[in-house]
């Protein structure tokens, strides 16, 4: 069995909201559960690689936000689109160095 994913990327945004974090955090998005789109914020405490990829409850990858790109110290908001995904249950991680974390969200159309 083979499942075919078709992802359409609206706009992304990544953007700096504070410089001064005292870890790496990844917090949980907002809303929660959304339709179409959520907030997620994560911070990192150093100038590092990172990567920010969303997984269906199958453990594939339905899109890389962020895909191994140095980011300055500071706290990040990133805006994600779900309007070309099914409801369902969505994981998304964060690698930065040896720091990564995992969370749960939901989209409900």
């Amino acid at each position: 069995i083979q499942d075919t994913f078709k992802v359409e990327v609206g706009g992304v945004g990544i953007t700096n909201i504070s410089s001064e974090v005292e870890g790496y955090d990844l917090s949980q998005n907002y809303p929660n559960p959304f339709n179409p789109s959520t907030t997620i914020t994560f911070s990192i405490p150093k100038s590092e690689e990172v990567t920010l990829r969303i997984y269906n409850s199958l453990g594939q990858i339905v899109q890389t936000v962020i895909n191994g790109d140095t980011l300055s110290a500071g706290k990040y908001r990133v805006d994600f689109s779900g309007a070309n995904l099914t409801s369902g249950i969505y994981y998304y991680t964060i690698a930065s160095g040896t720091f990564s974390e995992t969370k749960k969200m939901l989209l409900i159309k």
